[in-house]
């Protein structure tokens, strides 16, 4: 899979791409080995499945993978489902590809850019499941439109889902949470999957942790599950 550049013309990013320059062994793994992985937001095929060279029988999708942790563990479980990461973080693909590697992935594939190129080239209805874990929260008042669960990102998120398909979503910011409720809540295509506080206390089961949460564990994660109607 050739490495192009994102499209042009598209919405501003928020968010860090790179942090301490990669190890040379880091280097060699992103230049050799993510092509292998890596998908092309404008030649994506009219099936999402075709991404894979093993048969699968749904795709799931993570936005903002981090290192990759949930993304690996989700597609080792799962050998039967196509699992497409998104994360701009260079340093985090780059784990990410090191951990697929080791496990003989075959049916992951990874966007190491803006989630939305590849959701805006998604056919509608071509995903199962939407994760988004421990976004950024984004906590001042003034940026609060740059969480990625909005009123900008929701009619996305919303076409790419098949009837029936979930938005599983996680956070440990209060205010993120309450955010994330008041928009999705009164999105006209998604009904929040809760019958009491155990649903959004405690974390999914089959729902590998991220780093992130193993840190956020000693505060108060919260877990959201959404059905697309």
């Amino acid at each position: 899979m050739a490495d192009r550049k994102p499209p042009a013309g598209g919405p501003k990013f928020f968010g860090r791409r790179k942090a301490r320059a990669l190890r040379p062994a880091q280097k060699r793994r992103y230049e050799e080995r993510l092509p292998d992985y890596r998908i092309d937001p404008t030649a994506l095929p009219a099936n999402p499945r075709a991404l894979f060279a093993s048969p699968v029988r749904a795709v799931w999708m993570e936005i903002g993978f981090g290192s990759g942790e949930h993304l690996v563990a989700q597609a080792r479980a799962h050998p039967d489902i196509g699992m497409i990461g998104c994360e701009p973080f260079i340093n985090g693909v780059v784990k990410c590809v090191r951990d697929a590697d080791a496990a003989g992935l075959e049916t992951l594939r990874v966007y190491p850019d803006d989630a939305r190129h590849v959701l805006d080239a998604m056919p509608e209805g071509g995903l199962e499941r939407v994760f988004i874990l421990f976004p950024d929260p984004w906590p001042k008042r003034r940026h609060r439109l740059r969480r990625f669960i909005g009123p900008e990102n929701l009619p996305r998120l919303a076409r790419v889902l098949a009837s029936g398909g979930e938005l599983i979503c996680a956070t440990d910011h209060p205010d993120c949470l309450d955010w994330v409720l008041f928009h999705v809540t009164r999105h006209p295509e998604f009904d929040w999957l809760v019958e009491g506080p155990a649903d959004w206390r405690e974390r999914p089961a089959g729902q590998p942790p991220t780093r992130y949460e193993r840190k956020a564990l000693a505060g108060k994660p919260y877990y959201l599950r959404f059905r697309r109607k």
